[in-house]
């Protein structure tokens, strides 16, 4: 599906674009799915959200044919405009124009909806990333070049998320850099032992903290907390083990019912397991991981460096959302606010989704066949 030679006018890779236009159509009969009954009750109208879905759809369809058109070369050279830009939204979440929900204030509100910086922080911080791996790989492996610089920006983005707080979101980040440092070329034994730091300095925030202790307890055994803080994870494994072998039918699931809390959001993919079974849970991960396949081998195959270092970053944004929703719903890892790319309801992931999904694209046209 690619042209015999790579280049700015060949053709972009069709079967990525297909798996992703399977994914967010299937992501809209989903939301659809879930989110009927609360929309009812919350709004009158069961299509609410599934109309606000459709509408964010349509601008992340746009977003993705801007970001397959613009020339790779504008958009590397806004590196530094990405992450001001990301550093500056992620402060407004601190001030009056950051809306708060449920005593965090992880969004900017725009009149009837709200943007939520850390998606958009993502792909910003693998663009500086890419740049600047690319542009370092003579001094990559020193401590002061090398070592600092990436996890300064990084430091900085995190470090905004924590006061919103969203310690996810700053673990979603830290997983960024670490991936990209690997493929970077840091030293691993700075990268160890900048595990080893994380891990205390994650655990240091997790004991000081009684609403995350309660919910690492909960999620080492949630049905010793089932009627409170590991009611969610509960729920999310009652909806998958009742979808056994072929599910209840779309349409036809009971956990969505006001037992499982944003069953559109966080959470859809107990409603996917639930309604489609272990038989259309195979095929979803049979899609996402071809996927995955083809968006990774377009960084492999790329010769440019900036362009594989950005190819390989935008693929671990998609690659960690889907693995760390899916380790959330499944129980494997503490809840977090982690949405499921193309699938979860909400309008800056969703944008996202496409925005990373239209830079691989754009990227295809230079790989050979």
């Amino acid at each position: 599906m690619n042209a015999k030679k790579g280049g700015d006018n060949a053709r972009i890779d069709a079967w990525l674009l297909t798996a992703t236009l399977l994914l967010a159509g299937f992501g809209l009969v989903m939301v659809l799915s879930a989110s009927g009954i609360m929309a009812e009750r919350d709004f009158g109208d069961k299509y609410f959200f599934f109309k606000r879905q459709l509408m964010f759809t349509g601008v992340g369809l746009a977003a993705m044919l801007a970001c397959m058109q613009i020339p790779r070369k504008v958009l590397y050279s806004l590196t530094y405009v990405w992450v001001g830009l990301a550093v500056t939204m992620l402060a407004l979440c601190l001030t009056p124009l950051g809306a708060s929900v449920k005593g965090a204030s992880r969004w900017i509100s725009v009149g009837p909806f709200s943007i939520q910086p850390l998606e958009y922080a993502k792909v910003a911080l693998v663009f500086y990333l890419a740049y600047f791996f690319a542009r370092k790989q003579d001094l990559v492996r020193t401590f002061s070049v090398g070592f600092l610089p990436p996890f300064m920006v990084t430091g900085i983005l995190s470090g905004l998320l924590l006061l919103q707080p969203d310690f996810g979101g700053a673990v979603v980040l830290c997983g960024l850099l670490f991936f990209m440092c690997l493929a970077g070329g840091t030293r691993f034994s700075y990268l160890f032992i900048s595990l080893i730091f994380a891990a205390g300095a994650g655990w240091m925030l997790i004991s000081s903290s009684p609403y995350r202790f309660k919910r690492w307890t909960a999620f080492m055994d949630p049905f010793a907390s089932a009627q409170t803080e590991g009611y969610q994870l509960v729920q999310s494994l009652y909806a998958f083990g009742s979808g056994k072998i072929f599910g209840t039918g779309i349409g036809a699931g009971q956990r969505k019912l006001f037992f499982l809390p944003e069953a559109h959001n966080d959470f859809i993919m107990a409603v996917v397991g639930e309604e489609l079974g272990f038989v259309g849970m195979s095929l979803f991960f049979l899609t996402i991981g071809f996927f995955l396949y083809r968006a990774f081998r377009i960084a492999m195959k790329l010769t440019d460096l900036q362009d594989r270092f950005t190819a390989f970053g935008t693929t671990c944004i998609l690659a960690l959302g889907m693995v760390l929703n899916l380790a959330v719903v499944l129980g494997t890892v503490p809840p977090k606010g982690v949405a499921m790319p193309f699938i979860s309801y909400g309008g800056s992931s969703l944008t996202v989704s496409f925005i990373c999904a239209g830079i691989l694209l754009n990227l295809s046209r230079r790989v050979e066949a």
